[in-house]
């Protein structure tokens, strides 16, 4: 009975065993509830690509076309190479002035409008009849109207009032003759008008340009190189107009033109510095003259002037200066004279130059200058041509003024 027992205990320990060891290996063979796989997998869309404006949207499906249908982009063609680097500019063709000899022979038709105020003005009215008073007074209006000045116009007035008496009878060829001669005496044919480049020293000429602003000085100063280079001189420029812009850069320009170098400094520098240089290398290069450009300046600026007069001083310190020419615009008539004035008070004038002397002009302020400064004119510019000045010549000027 107890072998029954112990057998029927050890077969339900068995039986136990074995089925917690079977419970156990399943227990090890499924996953953890976290790690299971659902039972439908949940499939994420890839996120569309951003876009802008009318394309924000998901891209949609399109038609696809073959390599065959797409145009391929052309080879671009090769970059030129870089343009070569232009080649500096020449110099300017050094020109042939005109020769002074016969430029006044355009003057007759420069003083056009001045002959019919002046000289066919005075022959019209000497060939009245009568010459009264009245008719008098019309000859000494038309030649204040002229500048000639008040001095020299009764002067010549008193003269023809007594040459007229004394001749009588009047014809057109008479008349002519004797205002030519009236005019010649006020002019004064016996002046010495050269401008004086040859001093017989061993130094250059040295010849100083002045004036008020726009005159036409540095224009001026570029036109008398091409006349003294014309008569087989050679030039040296001095740009001592520091105060005008671009003023050396013309002044150069014209010496270029002829081949006369141009000595110049800095914009604003000192001028009587920059005269002195140039008169040095005048020297040093053996030129027959030396021309100085100085700053146009007002007669009224008292400092101005003063400056000017240290720039001649500067200059005489390496050689005479021969010339002082000062630069008078003929049409500002009366005005010029006030200029010519204080000029002659600050240097020694030795010449005039007037200028734009052609239809616009009176010609009469010829005589007035001259008589105010007791210097002659020397230079007259007829216009706006490089070779559109000439030496004065008292009796061509005349005859230009009362015609054939």
């Amino acid at each position: 009975m107890e072998i029954v027992i112990l057998a029927v205990v050890i077969a339900v320990v068995l039986v136990g065993a074995v089925s917690g060891l079977v419970i156990g290996g399943r227990r090890k063979k499924q996953l953890p509830p976290a790690e299971r796989p659902s039972a439908t997998p949940t499939i994420t869309t890839p996120p569309a690509e951003p876009r802008v404006g009318d394309e924000a949207e998901t891209p949609r499906d399109e038609s696809r076309r073959t390599i065959e249908e797409v145009d391929l982009p052309t080879a671009e063609a090769p970059e030129a190479p870089p343009a070569e680097a232009e080649p500096a500019p020449a110099a300017p063709a050094v020109e042939v002035p005109e020769p002074t000899e016969g430029r006044l022979v355009r003057l007759r038709a420069r003083l056009a409008r001045s002959q019919n105020a002046l000289g066919k003005g005075l022959l019209t009215l000497l060939s009245r009849e009568h010459l009264d008073e009245d008719t008098w007074e019309e000859i000494e209006d038309t030649l204040l109207t002229a500048d000639v000045g008040v001095v020299p116009t009764q002067e010549l007035v008193e003269r023809l009032r007594e040459r007229v008496r004394v001749l009588g009878t009047r014809t057109p060829q008479e008349l002519r003759t004797l205002l030519r001669e009236e005019l010649l005496k006020l002019i004064a044919t016996d002046a010495q008008r050269a401008v004086k480049t040859d001093n017989g020293l061993e130094t250059p000429a040295v010849v100083m340009v002045v004036g008020v602003n726009g005159t036409g000085k540095t224009t001026t100063t570029g036109k008398l190189a091409r006349v003294l280079v014309a008569d087989g001189k050679s030039v040296v420029l001095g740009a001592a107009d520091t105060f005008r812009a671009a003023a050396a850069d013309q002044l150069q320009t014209w010496g270029e033109r002829v081949g006369a170098r141009t000595v110049r400094g800095p914009e604003g520098g000192d001028p009587a510095s920059i005269a002195f240089d140039a008169v040095k290398e005048g020297i040093a290069e053996h030129a027959d003259v030396v021309l100085i450009d100085t700053a146009g300046r007002l007669h009224t600026k008292a400092g101005l002037m003063d400056e000017l007069g240290k720039v001649k001083r500067v200059v005489e310190k390496q050689a005479p200066l021969d010339e002082v020419l000062l630069v008078l615009d003929a049409t500002t008539g009366q005005n010029g004279l006030v200029q010519a004035r204080v000029f002659a008070e600050v240097v020694n004038i030795t010449g005039i130059v007037l200028t734009k002397l052609d239809g616009t002009a009176k010609g009469g302020i010829v005589v007035a200058v001259q008589r105010e400064l007791g210097v002659p004119v020397k230079l007259i510019g007829l216009g706006e041509g490089p070779d559109d000045l000439a030496p004065f010549d008292p009796e061509a000027f005349v005859d230009a003024l009362i015609g054939d």
